[in-house]
């Protein structure tokens, strides 16, 4: 099977606020979009960006064979949540937007109330893989981007006093639903993560050894590629381990931005997971293409074809 992730990058019917402005470019996106989800032929995938349900209906609509979606019922501002295209019928098991107990709010701009809840909701979901007894269960998470706005909605600063305060008003807001999606990771995991099928994958908007993005993955120890990787510890249980060291070098990234390859997306696997885990990527698999490079303005790329993101993948043996 194959298991991956994709920011699908303001996926909006045509005629609102952000999506497309034509039915032309509408159907365009659609259409490579689709052509990237065939050539992986996920069985599940986890989605970023879904600002109208009814256009990931579209785009399931065009896809081979019968897809399940399930999305978050947490939207952030603009109305984008995060989601999943499965083929098994998946069940929601969590969906929450709440900071865990006791972690308190943080602030969020220079003015306004601390932010209490994630942007964007968490989902997890659990699914029994087709001809096996196996049951997975996955979260799907879009954590606080490091693209800054500023109030008013400009995209650039006044000046640098600014952009330092908004840099760390995001950094507190990432790093609090990072802690978030670690104990949506607790739950599934429930301390047995060496006999349960768990992963936790999306657009967690930093780097593998960014500091927000090891969170999640809960006691330190055992990385892909350390000495201690072969060696079962206490910490085996509770772990997850981010597959990046698995994705050839070349393809290590999922974005680009203003010309610097960066791997933002990721996916995140239980003990247990990991030791079927066959192979790794980004992108599609057979076919290489290559990704825009994108700047601190997202609306220059409101009828653009496709997404900004790469997919990443992991194959996983039955």
């Amino acid at each position: 099977m194959l298991l991956g992730t994709w920011n699908l990058e303001n996926l909006y019917r045509p005629g609102g606020a952000f999506g497309p402005r034509t039915e032309a470019a509408y159907k365009a996106k659609l259409t490579t979009l689709a052509g990237v989800i065939r050539e992986l032929d996920p069985t599940l995938l986890g989605v970023q960006e879904v600002g109208d349900p009814a256009a990931l209906e579209d785009l399931a609509g065009i896809l081979d064979g019968d897809w399940h979606i399930v999305l978050s019922t947490h939207p952030d501002s603009r109305g984008i949540r995060v989601g999943f295209l499965s083929r098994p019928v998946p069940r929601t098991i969590i969906d929450t937007n709440e900071f865990p107990a006791p972690l308190r709010p943080v602030q969020g701009d220079d003015d306004g109330e601390p932010v209490s809840r994630t942007g964007r909701g968490l989902l997890a979901v659990e699914a029994v893989l087709p001809g096996t007894d196996v049951t997975l269960s996955v979260a799907v998470c879009h954590l606080k981007s490091k693209l800054l706005t500023y109030p008013g909605g400009r995209f650039q600063p006044r000046n640098e006093g600014e952009r330092a305060r908004c840099g760390a008003y995001a950094l507190y807001r990432r790093a609090a639903e990072a802690t978030a999606l670690r104990a949506v990771a607790d739950s599934l995991l429930g301390g047995a993560g060496t006999t349960r099928d768990v992963a936790v994958l999306g657009d967690l908007n930093d780097e593998v050894t960014a500091a927000t993005t090891q969170i999640p993955q809960g006691p330190p120890g055992s990385e892909i590629g350390t000495p201690g990787f072969d060696r079962p510890d206490r910490g085996d249980a509770a772990r997850l381990w981010n597959i990046a060291p698995l994705i050839p070098e070349k393809q290590r990234f999922s974005r680009v931005h203003s010309g610097r390859p960066e791997l933002i997306d990721h996916i995140l696997v239980s003990h247990r997971l990991l030791d079927r885990v066959t192979g790794a990527g980004t992108g599609a698999p057979l076919q290489e293409a290559p990704l825009p490079s994108v700047d601190e303005d997202p609306n220059a790329r409101r009828d653009a074809t496709g997404s900004d993101h790469a997919p990443v993948w992991a194959r996983i043996a039955p």
